[in-house]
């Protein structure tokens, strides 16, 4: 099992007031499972996404990634945790401007140690792999919207991490740009990667083939996809 959690609880304090953004979610996630977090705003699927990220940690309950407790770490120990076994992909891209795409994607390599010959290597290898071989030194600017997005998944690729974690991939893209990112990250599951998806939109949930649905920090349902 990739992901093992029990009677996880996210409270936080606002003023005089206790809000609880999860309220003991339990679930299991396994290697090379393509999972959707949906759920209305407000629900807790970003607080789910940030616990599971190993951004974030939980006010009771345990979290289980890879056999390793991660529910109890300190600061340093997540970090390096989610260098590791985290490729996260965001909404805003969050690309360096001035940077080349190559260089974008080298940058989890350079904050673990990768010397300079391998980390352009596995670099090169990533954008290969979303079909960006052909624009590695051009900058953010230079690039569309899907184009950008596209590096930011090389970039969370490049360690080859245990999980894909993408929060809202295509809420900055148009409907076509949009379907193309899902379209690669469907080819990525099938290749072999895990992928979680946090998203608000059905039609982005349908590429998954298991939906959690959050609401009010629990789980409503929890549906996989009939095969055939």
């Amino acid at each position: 099992m990739l992901i093992q959690t029990t009677d996880l609880w996210k409270i936080y304090q606002v003023g005089s007031e206790e809000v609880q953004a999860l309220r003991g979610i339990t679930t299991n996630i396994e290697k090379g499972e393509y999972l959707a977090i949906m759920g209305p705003s407000g629900s807790g699927k970003s607080t789910l996404m940030n616990l599971i990220g190993c951004l974030d940690t939980p006010t009771r309950g345990e979290y289980i990634l890879n056999n390793r407790r991660v529910s109890g770490l300190n600061d340093d120990e997540l970090a390096y945790i989610r260098n590791k076994e985290i490729g996260f992909v965001f909404q805003t891209f969050n690309l360096l401007p001035r940077a080349t795409a190559l260089h974008n994607v080298e940058l989890p390599l350079i904050y673990n140690g990768t010397n300079s010959k391998n980390r352009t290597k596995k670099a090169m290898d990533a954008l290969e792999l979303v079909d960006l071989g052909d624009r590695v030194t051009h900058k953010p600017n230079q690039l569309s919207g899907g184009q950008r997005q596209r590096v930011a998944i090389a970039r969370a690729l490049v360690n080859s991490p245990s999980i894909l974690l993408a929060d809202e991939p295509t809420g900055n893209l148009d409907t076509a740009t949009s379907y193309e990112i899902m379209d690669l990250l469907s080819r990525l599951h099938k290749e072999g990667n895990t992928v979680i998806v946090v998203t608000h939109e059905k039609d982005i949930a349908d590429y998954a083939d298991r939906v959690l649905f959050i609401r009010d920090g629990q789980i409503e349902h929890d549906k996989r996809k009939a095969v055939g």
